[in-house]
């Protein structure tokens, strides 16, 4: 707990400067987010998304009132699909192979797939990873 606690606060210092301006802005990337030792959907969320996204995935996470933009409601995916969930787009959005407006990518949402593929003998891994997170955030969604 006590080392998942201190990532989140890695993560949620570098995630305030750049949103309040405070200080330069610090890239999220391999070289700043430490990589958990899981490739469970579940812990992957809580740990890197969670914060913002909320444990739900309604967009109501910790440091959701602190962005400029809100966090989406992940839960609502499928809903704003036809009901079917995307699942090979959502890969692409973690991956930051998609680029989704005001969204991913930005310095106050970081794409996960360089942060997870950021061990060289590991990048198959990374993706094991995307898949994941993505199948975990399609148990979320509203029904």
């Amino acid at each position: 707990m006590l080392k998942t606690f201190g990532l989140c606060t890695i993560f949620t210092a570098a995630l305030v400067a750049p949103v309040f301006g405070q200080g330069d802005a610090l890239p999220l990337g391999p070289e700043t987010v430490r990589l958990i030792n899981s490739l469970d959907g579940s812990a992957l969320y809580k740990t890197y998304c969670a914060v913002c996204h909320g444990n739900d995935g309604r967009g109501k996470g910790a440091m959701a009132t602190a962005l400029k933009i809100p966090p989406s409601d992940l839960t609502r995916i499928a809903v704003h699909n036809g009901g079917m969930f995307p699942t090979s787009r959502v890969e692409k959005i973690i991956a930051g192979e998609e680029a989704v407006p005001n969204g991913h990518g930005t310095q106050a949402m970081p794409v996960w797939g360089p942060i997870f593929s950021q061990i060289t003998w590991d990048q198959d891994l990374g993706r094991l990873r995307i898949h994941n997170l993505a199948e975990y955030i399609a148990k979320l969604q509203a029904h």
